[in-house]
């Protein structure tokens, strides 16, 4: 069988999307492999057409249970024996899954890097024929990326140990070049083949709205889009619960996710808005990671996510049929001083030292301070995203808030007259004029030797050597505020 049999029997494509083909070439030829692939590109294509070309066992590990029991059970319903090996299985179960796996009964195995190195497991790698590692979500393995997890560091040790190397491909959605050369030394990639593929999502409007009524402008945005799909996303379960209540109230259609609810609830309310029973689904971020639903049309941001990767990946379930979509970011000073009380109180990941934790929240401020100048920046949001990844783009995008001027306080389809950033735009205005008139004013402010005006004088600080990216020329200064599918057929 060749890759597009396969590619075709078990995942109903007739051909790859671009980036997919030359990754799947790589590793069945045996070259390890990183590959750099927003949200939707669909990385999962990558390292499971390969599992059935290969001969033996292919290992893909990933951090969260949810995501790998839904893919677990997409693979099983399309005819690919899959299981996955984790801390929520019962030891019996677990101990059956592993001898299934000795002998044979299994194309894919997932498993969570915690159990990498424990003598049962350990036992399989030396007697089963691994022919294929897949390290999905390869940032965390990097202290710079977005969710550092030190298990992660565990995966190299756990391949030294097996009888002979197979080969290793790496696979994440958001890398800026720190972590993709940190991926690399760590994880012990052989010259990989390396695939970024394109950021740019031209079909994505991206818009910073500062309203004063944030349920109001949801309500309103949605009412005005009757027609049409989408995800509000919300930092706290509280925050979800009461929008999604008012949404109701008007009579949308909108269902709920956290992770307070029971799994059942959970799963049920998810296929609601798969299926399109449900036409809004109000989350927390424990809401996307696998899903795709092609017709989501909107993604708003009731409240700011903690970093620019979060949010970009969020943001990115957008408009995956292609037709134009809509991201909108609520910005709140209020919402900056959460973000950092969540940074500095979550203890969401036990695996780290106090000293871990301490850099890693010390790191996640330095990446909240580069979103909230997404939020406050004059120039081109799409050329602020894509510089922060590495890609840049030149110019204005004409699609988005500040190319269109569409800063707005109720509604962003309409200009406020209560300007939420008056003193910028007087100054962006006064370097328009002395440049003798610029459309939205960001060039010429940039051509004054200072992209940002309402910023504070002075070098920018360091964040972008930080997060892993030389600051561009005329980069904004981060850190205004001071102190401050569900699987199915066509996942891929």
């Amino acid at each position: 069988m060749d890759k597009f049999s396969v590619l075709q029997q078990y995942f109903g494509h007739s051909s790859f999307r671009p980036g997919q083909e030359q990754v799947v070439d790589a590793i069945v030829s045996g070259q390890d492999v990183l590959g750099v692939m927003p949200t939707g590109a669909g990385k999962s294509v990558c390292y499971q057409v390969p599992a059935m070309l290969m001969p033996g066992l292919t290992l893909v590990i990933s951090p969260l249970i949810s995501l790998m029991q839904d893919q677990v059970a997409a693979l099983e319903e399309e005819g690919v024996h899959a299981a996955c090996l984790n801390s929520a299985l019962p030891e019996g179960l677990y101990s059956t899954i592993l001898r299934a796996a000795l002998e044979g009964d299994y194309k894919i195995l997932y498993v969570a890097p915690e159990r990498l190195l424990t003598d049962s497991f350990l036992y399989l790698a030396m007697h089963a024929r691994i022919a294929f590692v897949a390290v999905d979500e390869a940032h965390c393995v990097s202290q710079w990326g977005q969710d550092f997890r030190p298990s992660y560091l565990k995966i190299a040790e756990f391949i030294s140990r097996l009888p002979y190397r197979p080969v290793i491909g790496a696979f994440t959605a958001t890398a800026t070049e720190q972590v993709k050369q940190d991926i690399i030394a760590l994880l012990q990639l052989n010259q990989p083949f390396t695939l970024t593929t394109g950021f740019d999502r031209p079909n994505l409007y991206f818009g910073v709205a500062r309203p004063r009524d944030k349920e109001r402008y949801i309500e309103e945005y949605i009412l005005d889009h009757r027609d049409r799909s989408g995800i509000v996303y919300c930092a706290t379960r509280k925050s979800v619960e009461s929008v999604c209540k008012e949404l109701r109230s008007v009579g949308i259609s909108a269902t709920r996710y956290h992770a307070g609810l029971t799994p059942e609830e959970r799963s049920k309310n998810q296929e609601d808005f798969v299926y399109d029973r449900k036409r809004v689904m109000v989350a927390t971020n424990a809401f996307g990671m696998g899903i795709d639903k092609s017709n989501v049309s909107f993604v708003l941001h009731y409240n700011m996510p903690k970093n620019l990767e979060n949010y970009y990946q969020e943001a990115g379930r957008a408009g995956r049929d292609g037709e134009r979509a809509e991201c909108i970011l609520l910005f709140s000073l209020g919402d900056v001083q959460t973000a950092k009380y969540f940074i500095q109180n979550s203890h969401d990941n036990d695996e780290l030292t106090p000293e871990q934790a301490e850099a890693a929240a010390r790191r996640d401020r330095e990446r909240l301070d580069v979103l909230v100048g997404y939020c406050k920046t004059t120039r081109c949001l799409r050329s602020y995203l894509l510089d922060y990844f590495g890609e840049h783009h030149t110019g204005g995008c004409g699609n988005c808030s500040n190319c269109t001027g569409e800063f707005c306080a109720d509604r962003h389809h309409h200009r406020s007259t209560e300007d939420p950033f008056p003193a910028w735009r007087a100054s962006k205005k006064r370097l328009a004029r002395r440049a003798g008139g610029c459309g939205a004013g960001a060039d010429a402010a940039r051509r004054q030797g200072s992209e940002n005006p309402g910023a504070r004088a002075g070098p920018v600080p360091d964040l972008w050597h930080h997060a892993g990216c030389a600051a561009p020329a005329h980069a904004p200064l981060p850190g205004c505020i001071a102190g401050a599918g569900l699987p199915g057929r066509n996942r891929r």
